[in-house]
């Protein structure tokens, strides 16, 4: 099945109080489990970037999980972040999270960050290289990545069935959006050629779900390829 892209944005008001309101528990620990697991052994500490924090769900649980770590959660939907910072204010993490608006390419990011995840934000990029060069001129040299994402399936009457499957108790405006999104996610032999691209190859790639794959490894030693000059914007 051909990628169908989505808008980059969830800028709606009611769009965002029904994702900030919604269950994710189960996915959202998956991606915390699934996180400690990469990093088993070799956690990092320092400041770690958040891309596409949305709510800040999985900020909040992760800045729990990693108590060494101080985060940035990045977002270009304004609404999201509202929600978001009020979910951080009642886990008492304003001291370890800061929650930034920005759409990439061209959010300023400190950068060095030494650790860099992201959850659902790679299906929404119409060119997803932005994501993949976002991280190389953010993270130090050695850092740890973990990226998950939904998994686009055969067909659209598969869609269909995943999301009868595990949205049909949610608001209709989340299973809207949740079909769209798998119509618009990456196979794992795109995300493959686009880690190539990137340099980043031995990144490892696999399926945990019936509709999620994760991404992890960390950034290479040796000095930072050059970027795109879309990108040349972003600090290195």
């Amino acid at each position: 099945m051909k990628r169908v892209p989505e808008p980059e944005l969830m800028e709606d008001e009611q769009q965002a109080r029904a994702y900030s309101e919604a269950d994710f528990s189960e996915p959202h620990a998956m991606f915390v489990r699934l996180c400690g697991e990469a990093w088993a052994g070799c956690e990092p500490r320092g400041r770690m970037l958040d891309l596409g924090c949305g709510p800040a769900d999985i900020t909040v649980r992760l800045a729990e999980k990693f108590p060494l770590l101080i985060v940035d959660g990045v977002d270009g939907s304004a609404a999201m972040l509202r929600y978001g910072a009020e979910r951080v204010r009642r886990h008492g993490l304003e001291g370890r999270i800061r929650l930034i608006q920005g759409r990439l390419p061209g959010c300023p990011l400190p950068g060095d960050y030494a650790a860099v995840v992201s959850n659902s934000l790679l299906h929404h990029l119409s060119d997803p290289q932005v994501l993949w060069d976002t991280i190389r001129c953010s993270a130090r040299p050695g850092a740890a990545v973990f990226i998950m994402d939904l998994m686009r399936p055969e067909d659209e009457a598969l869609a269909r069935a995943l999301t009868a499957r595990h949205a049909a108790d949610t608001p209709a405006i989340l299973q809207h959006d949740f079909f769209h999104s798998l119509l618009a996610a990456y196979r794992p032999d795109e995300v493959r050629a686009q880690l190539a691209v990137a340099g980043l190859e031995d990144f490892v790639v696999r399926a945990v779900s019936d509709r999620h794959l994760v991404v992890y490894g960390d950034i290479p030693v040796s000095d930072r390829r050059p970027l795109s000059p879309m990108n040349h914007q972003l600090p290195h």
